[in-house]
């Protein structure tokens, strides 16, 4: 599979975490509250270690990896003013 194709069953999320620094940081996953948890071990990546604990600032739901993926580079490539506006609008999308 090349990540493009969906998967039954499975969603695709590309979050950001606050930390405890205030700074962001943003990845995928397939479960959130998991890989929250994950981070807030210290297991999780490794620029997060360091900061704990973090909260979810943003989570969207893709169809495909691929997408997930995607979206998570774009941004992490980013200036903190975008992502913080991205943050604060979490929540107050429509659906």
């Amino acid at each position: 599979m090349s990540g493009t194709e969906k998967v039954p069953g499975t969603v695709y999320y590309t979050y950001m975490v606050r930390c405890a620094d205030g700074s962001l940081y943003t990845g995928f996953t397939v479960d959130i509250e998991h890989r929250i948890q994950v981070h807030n071990s210290g297991k999780g990546a490794r620029y997060t270690r360091s900061r704990r604990p973090v909260s979810l600032a943003w989570c969207r739901k893709w169809d495909t990896e691929h997408e997930a993926r995607s979206a998570e580079m774009r941004i992490k490539h980013w200036k903190k003013e975008q992502k913080e506006s991205l943050a604060a609008s979490f929540g107050k999308e429509r659906d």
